[in-house]
């Protein structure tokens, strides 16, 4: 566990496998952003409609959603190295097959299959870090790897607009095989091989099927909502049986011997809120990304470039905060720095809110960089508490439970605010412009308002300072 033979943390094999992880998470991150934008290209190239298109992120949602509590898991009993190793693996055959695509339902079905590497990337990454670096630097490292995450996200737009311009849009897929193989090799030389506490135990695959087909059927319904209708017998079907299936899973985990979600995890207060509170932040998150370019392009009558350009202030100021506020925890908690980060947040927000069609685009960066300031403070803090929080036996788990706060909290973001939104747009469809503005201004309140929330409950976390060096 990056231990040397006197049990001492070794610095040389743990900045390794920082930069090993690193890598692995701007390639995800990356893949991410840049696919949102080469969807245009897509449509055109296989003369489809964005209905059929937009399968191509709602599929990698929907699966890397449903899998991250069951690689989790599976990361406690069989080894995290092994698990990951393998994700990379599926990650880079999944991105090749994806950019040789002859039509959108390969594409859609290859995305399918790249989108379960990433579960096992996303999953067990915080576990590898969280047990090869000591507890004060914990929020470093994870603050190392936020900034490699808005690195991707921030350079994935541009990036990814001009391999597509230049080599086609394959090309954003198959950029992930070099770079997949770089981190893959790394990780392979770098991170040690883990000793799995539960290798004995059963799988528990009534959980972890109930969970995901559960958790699908409620993602599928707030990302669809918006577009068949919040009343339709559909969406309403869908989430009463997803519900259901939801609280089924519950009920299963809490006879089972050896659960996929052991729920006593939440019975530490610490492990609860960081656990709440990411939801909320991505809520608001979210809530900006997709909306915000409704404002510039539509209101405002910026392209798309000059609207990416804009929206690149938030991830820039996250990316530059996050290690810092990593180390800040390091040393005096997360209660401090996650109660000020969603504060921060809720006060970006306010100033989007308060936009206009004639107000300077200054604002809109200076309502963006707060929200960034606000995030970074928050991210890296709060990840280090929650992976603190689990017992060296539930790492693999415990980086399931956050990497699925994070993406519930995107589809809520998405399904919630777009409610509010296209509910307040009404016939003009975003014709109005006064109209899309003033549907933009209430999101916005509406974000604002989840923030002050996810600031209380933050702050209700207590006080978790580390212990000094000499009482570790």
């Amino acid at each position: 566990m990056g231990i040397d033979a006197r049990g001492r943390f070794s610095i040389e094999r743990k900045w390794l496998v920082l930069v090993a992880i690193g890598i692995g998470t701007y390639m995800s991150a990356l893949d991410g952003s840049v696919v949102n934008t080469i969807l245009p290209v897509v449509t055109t190239t296989f003369k489809t409609d964005v209905a059929t298109v937009e399968w191509v992120v709602t599929t990698y949602l929907l699966v890397v959603s449903a899998l991250l509590l069951t690689v989790g898991r599976l990361g406690d009993m069989r080894g995290n190295k092994i698990i990951y190793l393998a994700g990379f693996g599926v990650f880079i055959i999944g991105s090749a097959l994806c950019g040789l695509a002859p039509s959108p339902a390969l594409l859609i079905s290859a995305r399918g299959l790249q989108a379960i590497g990433a579960a096992m990337l996303f999953a067990i990454s915080p576990a590898i870090l969280t047990k090869n670096f000591p507890a004060r630097q914990r929020g470093q490292a994870l603050g190392v790897q936020g900034t490699m995450t808005y690195l991707g996200l921030t350079t994935g737009p541009s990036f990814g607009g001009w391999l597509a311009d230049t080599f086609g849009w394959h090309s954003v897929f198959f950029i992930n095989v070099p770079i997949g193989l770089l981190a893959m090799s790394l990780s392979l030389a770098v991170i040690p091989v883990d000793r799995p506490a539960g290798e004995h135990e059963r799988f528990d695959w009534a959980g972890a099927a109930t969970f995901a087909v559960g958790l699908t059927g409620l993602l599928f319904a707030l990302d669809q909502g918006h577009n068949l209708g919040w009343l339709s017998p559909v969406i309403l079907g869908t989430l009463a049986g997803a519900l259901a299936l939801i609280g089924l899973f519950i009920g299963l985990e809490r006879r089972v011997q050896a659960p996929m979600l052991d729920l006593g995890l939440f019975k530490h207060r610490v492990f609860a809120v960081s656990t709440v509170t990411p939801i909320l932040n991505y809520i608001c998150l979210y809530s900006v990304t997709f909306l915000l370019p409704f404002f510039l392009i539509l209101a405002r009558g910026l392209s798309a470039a000059q609207a990416g350009l804009i929206l690149a202030a938030q991830p820039l100021v996250m990316a530059v905060t996050a290690p810092l506020s990593g180390s800040l925890s390091d040393r005096v908690g997360s209660r401090i720095p996650t109660t000020l980060g969603m504060s921060l947040l809720a006060a970006g927000l306010c100033v989007l809110s308060l936009m206009r069609q004639t107000s300077p685009l200054g604002l809109t960066v200076a309502g963006l960089a707060i929200c960034g300031l606000g995030t970074g403070l928050f991210v890296a803090p709060n990840n280090s508490a929650l992976m603190g929080a689990a017992p060296p036996t539930k790492q693999g788990i415990a980086a399931g439970v956050l990497a699925l706060a994070r993406n519930v909290g995107m589809a809520l973001g998405i399904g919630l605010t777009g409610a509010i939104f296209n509910t307040l747009l009404g016939p003009s469809g975003g014709a109005d412009r006064a109209i899309l503005v003033h549907a933009f201004d209430v999101s916005m309140v509406f974000a604002s308002g989840v923030a002050v929330l996810a600031a209380g409950v933050s702050f209700s976390r207590g006080n978790d300072r580390p212990l000094r060096l000499d009482q570790a």
